[in-house]
C-alpha cells in the first residue's frame, strides 16, 4: 500500500510532459491569433491592393504626371 502511495506521489510530481503541453498550447494560441489577424488583414489588403492597382493604372495612362 505504501509503495502505491509513493508511486502516485512520484507520478504527480513528475513534470516532464508539462512543458510539451505548454508549448503545444502556446503554438495553438499563436495559430489562432495568426488566423484572426490574417483573415482581418486579408479583406483589408484586398481593398488596398485594388486601390493601389487603380492608382498605378491611372498614373500609367496619363504619362505618370
Amino acid at each position: 500500500m505504501i509503495s502505491m502511495v509513493k508511486t502516485w506521489i512520484e507520478f504527480l510530481r513528475n513534470e516532464e510532459g508539462a512543458s510539451a503541453v505548454e508549448y503545444g498550447l502556446i503554438i495553438g494560441l499563436i495559430a489562432v491569433a495568426l488566423i484572426i489577424i490574417l483573415t482581418t488583414l486579408g479583406t483589408d489588403l484586398g481593398g488596398l491592393f485594388t486601390k493601389v492597382s487603380g492608382e498605378v493604372t491611372k498614373a500609367a495612362g496619363t504619362g505618370g504626371t
